[in-house]
């Protein structure tokens, strides 16, 4: 059964909200003002040519035309009704943990091959685990199609409105700094950093849950992601500031976003949107209360005066960055499927490579429940540790 809800809310309030006061950071990762085909496809002496062309970005799959706005869905978690041992996930398994409280390694494991057993195990493990990291794997070769029927199990796809997608898939988000691409140098000039925090479009109605990202290309050695456990983030704080989260209520848009997609001359595909969410969400599956909120997507919360609603989003924000003992560093190598739980994690890119080596990689992003909150005293979900 699921957590009681504090508040069933059916219709969101609306949002009285202005552009311009975000913290929305981009961090140069191409776009189609710099994108070079040709480049891409024959390589350089340095470079070898794209090892996926067939996950080449395009930004016209739509023709010009803007998709409508979102429609509610019901989402089914199937990570409620797992087994927790996970006798379909890892009975072959080779498990190391990244650290004591967030992230895992996997050896042995071919996710296209898993039934819908083990895909439900796949669920919950993730939402316990948060992200994980699964070697091996023959996503990146199989048909688009087939990434995106498996990936189709866990939600709606969600489109995303700015990004490159492969051609006659527009589900499809694709991360794509091109070879020779450069533009890094521009971003360093106005940043002493690339770091990015965030969890992936919060401003929808309707985020993502369990989320896949498969590389094509890499650098040698960079381009690693971080992630922060958001739940564990929660558990840090003290009680009585626990209280005074309860019940609060954020603002996230898709509006600077939107604007830096124009201004880099790129796409909208659907009109911004801004949502409420509670700061804190409940994991349908675990049971669990994280922090929801991110530097790139939250903007305010509710009924707090501008310099009120700063200083304690800020304060949560230097927390969530700070706490490197639950964060996770995730290595990229070939045959790496990277799949985390996007409602209790949040992650950032690193822009630390400079040879011109191009980052290629794809992400299947399944929509989940809208969040919710439950009860302080059915907080519950206190996931140190399982057996697998």
């Amino acid at each position: 059964m699921a957590p009681a809800l504090v508040e069933e809310v059916t219709q969101q309030q609306a949002v009285d909200y202005k552009s311009g006061v975000g913290q929305y950071k981009e961090a140069a990762f191409g776009g189609p003002k710099v994108f070079k085909k040709e480049l891409e496809l024959r390589g350089t002496e340095k470079h070898a040519p794209a090892r996926y062309p067939n996950y080449l970005p395009t930004w016209d799959n739509e023709k010009g035309q803007k998709y409508p706005p979102l429609e509610p869905f019901q989402h089914t978690e199937h990570g409620k009704d797992a087994d927790s041992s996970f006798p379909n996930l890892l009975k072959d398994a080779k498990v190391a943990d990244l650290t004591a409280n967030i992230g895992a390694e996997v050896h042995g494991v071919q996710l296209s091959k898993l039934t819908n057993a083990g895909k439900d195990e796949l669920a919950l493990f993730v939402a316990q685990k948060k992200v994980v990291a699964f070697r091996d794997q023959d996503f990146a070769d199989l048909p688009i199609k087939d990434a995106l029927e498996f990936g189709g199990y866990f939600g709606r796809h969600h489109i995303h409105p700015t990004s490159g997608a492969p051609e006659g898939y527009p589900q499809v988000h694709l991360v794509h700094r091109g070879t020779d691409d450069t533009t890094a140098r521009d971003f360093f000039e106005e940043r002493t950093n690339s770091i990015t925090w965030h969890s992936d479009v919060t401003y929808e109605k309707q985020p993502p849950g369990t989320t896949f990202l498969y590389l094509l290309d890499g650098p040698a050695a960079g381009g690693d992601t971080l992630f922060a456990n958001q739940a564990a983030a929660y558990r840090r704080l003290s009680p009585e500031f626990r209280k005074r989260l309860q019940g609060l209520k954020v603002v996230h848009s898709a509006v600077e976003q939107a604007d830096n997609s124009r201004n880099r001359g790129g796409i909208v595909r659907r009109e911004a949107v801004t949502s409420i969410h509670p700061l804190v969400r409940t994991h349908p599956a675990t049971g669990e209360k994280a922090l929801f909120v991110n530097p790139q997507f939250s903007r305010r919360i509710v009924g707090y005066k501008k310099e009120e609603s700063d200083f304690l989003l800020n304060f949560l924000y230097d927390h969530i960055a700070k706490g490197q003992d639950f964060q996770a560093r995730v290595k990229w190598a070939p045959g790496t499927v990277v799949v985390w739980d996007n409602r209790v994690t949040a992650h950032s890119a690193l822009l630390d490579w400079d040879d011109g080596a191009r980052r290629h990689l794809a992400r299947i992003t399944p929509q989940a429940e809208a969040p919710y909150e439950t009860p302080l005293e059915e907080s519950g979900g206190a996931v140190q540790g399982f057996e697998y």
